[in-house]
């Protein structure tokens, strides 16, 4: 470990090798920041993290309990985590089924992953996060909040993800907990959501990563933004 990374934050980002949270690594090693990535495919993990300075790829399933445990030992041995990204998630079928027809066996899939994971993850977590004042970052969708159909599974896993962080913002006051809906964007699980249709109109998470750096960057209370409503700054747009 480098003098550099003993005294920098320390971000643990799950969902690191595509989309958002790729983005969202790249922005935050430019700044500095020493990182702790996790993503299921360990080559695209790596392929996404070569050329950051100060990352520290661990491949694995965010439900596996033996892998959250690697992420926080870790993030630990880096000086303690001051931010966690709960960014991982899963579409749990393409195309999404109706609720009527959605099988017990993709529900609970969706849940374990874009609900218990994270709360795992944080409870993981949690030590360091208090010792630094840190921020927890769960990435929302708008689907939480309205009635898509095909949308039950994902948008009710998203629902339960945003009241976990209310009542964790209520229970760690010292810590910032953000629940923040990053909007549409050109990804491949949007992709997933629609298969065969042109996706190409949805802006890049390249375009949603400005918003999140300045939330970060700001003193604004926990709870829970769109993204596209949090203001940019000058200096940190791309």
């Amino acid at each position: 470990m480098t003098n550099h990374e003993q005294s920098s934050r320390v971000a643990v980002i799950t969902g690191a090798s595509l989309g958002l949270g790729a983005a969202l690594a790249r922005e935050l090693d430019r700044r500095g920041w020493v990182l702790v990535l996790d993503a299921r495919d360990a080559a695209r993990l790596a392929e996404s993290a070569q050329g950051l300075a100060h990352a520290h790829p661990i491949p694995g399933d965010v439900t596996d309990a033996r892998h959250r445990a690697a992420l926080a030992a870790r993030a630990a041995e880096l000086g303690g985590a001051s931010l966690l990204v709960n960014n991982a998630s899963s579409l749990g079928a393409s195309p999404q089924p109706t609720v009527a027809d959605l099988a017990p066996e993709v529900l609970e899939d969706v849940f374990r992953t874009n609900l218990h994971a994270p709360v795992e993850l944080v409870r993981a977590l949690l030590p360091q996060l208090r010792g630094t004042g840190g921020r927890v970052l769960n990435v929302s969708s708008d689907a939480s909040v309205e009635g898509y159909p095909g949308w039950g599974a994902y948008g009710a896993s998203k629902a339960a993800l945003d009241q976990v962080s209310r009542v964790l913002a209520a229970e760690e006051p010292r810590l910032r907990v953000y629940a923040v809906d990053p909007g549409d964007m050109r990804t491949r699980m949007h992709q997933d959501a629609f298969p065969g249709e042109d996706i190409s109109d949805r802006p890049p998470p390249e375009d949603v990563v400005p918003h999140l750096v300045a939330l970060l960057a700001s003193d604004l209370p926990s709870g829970r933004y769109r993204a596209a409503e949090i203001p940019v700054p000058a200096g940190v747009g791309r």
